[in-house]
C-alpha cells in the first residue's frame, strides 16, 4: 500500500476470506450445484416405473388380455370392490362355485406398492381377504380364477368404493 501524500488510504485492511461479498458471490453458485445434486438425488431415487424393458413382449400380452376380458364379459362376470380400513370384499355377479379368486391391486405410478391377494368364498358370491398395505383412489385392479386363467375383470378404485375414511 502506498503511503505518499495525496493518496487514497484503504480503510479495509482484512484479508479477503474475512470480507462478506467474496462469500456472497461464492455462495450462490455454490448452492445451485447443491441443488442439483439433491433434485439429482430425488429423481434417482423415486423414479416412475412407467418404462417398459420388453415392450414387444407386453404389447402381444395385450391381445392374450383381451380375450380373457371377452370370455368374462361373455359370461356375464362383474365385480365390485368394497374397501373398508385394512379388509377388502368383492361382489360378483355370475362368479359361482369358486373357493377362492386373485385379486392383483396395483399403484398407478410405483410397482414396488404393488400387491396381489387371495380372496376366499364368504357367500355365493362374495368373496373377502385382508390387505396388506393400504390402498386409494385409483389404484388399478385386476381380478380373475388364479390358476385357471381363462378370464379376468380389471378396472381402477373410485371413492365410491371405500368404507369410511381412507378413499383419499
Amino acid at each position: 500500500m502506498s503511503t505518499r501524500p495525496g493518496s487514497p488510504v484503504r480503510e479495509d485492511s482484512a484479508p479477503w476470506y474475512r470480507q462478506f461479498w467474496p462469500w456472497f458471490l461464492i455462495v450462490l453458485p455454490g448452492s445451485v450445484v447443491v441443488a442439483a445434486f439433491v433434485t439429482l438425488y430425488i429423481a434417482h431415487r423415486h423414479a416412475d416405473d412407467l418404462v417398459v424393458d420388453e415392450y414387444y413382449k407386453d404389447g402381444l400380452a395385450i391381445n392374450r388380455q383381451l380375450a380373457k376380458q371377452d370370455t368374462a364379459r361373455q359370461r356375464g362376470y362383474s365385480a365390485r370392490l368394497i374397501v373398508s380400513d385394512d379388509r377388502i370384499e368383492v361382489d360378483t355377479g355370475g362368479v359361482k362355485g369358486l373357493a377362492g379368486l386373485r385379486l392383483r391391486l396395483s399403484h398407478p405410478l410405483e410397482a414396488d406398492r404393488d400387491f396381489t391377494v387371495q380372496l376366499r368364498r364368504t357367500g355365493e358370491t362374495r368373496y373377502a381377504a385382508a390387505l396388506p398395505a393400504p390402498v386409494a383412489s385409483n389404484w388399478h385392479w385386476i381380478l380373475d380364477a388364479g390358476e385357471d386363467g381363462s378370464w379376468r375383470l380389471d378396472g381402477s378404485l373410485a371413492r365410491g368404493d371405500f368404507r369410511g375414511d381412507n378413499g383419499g
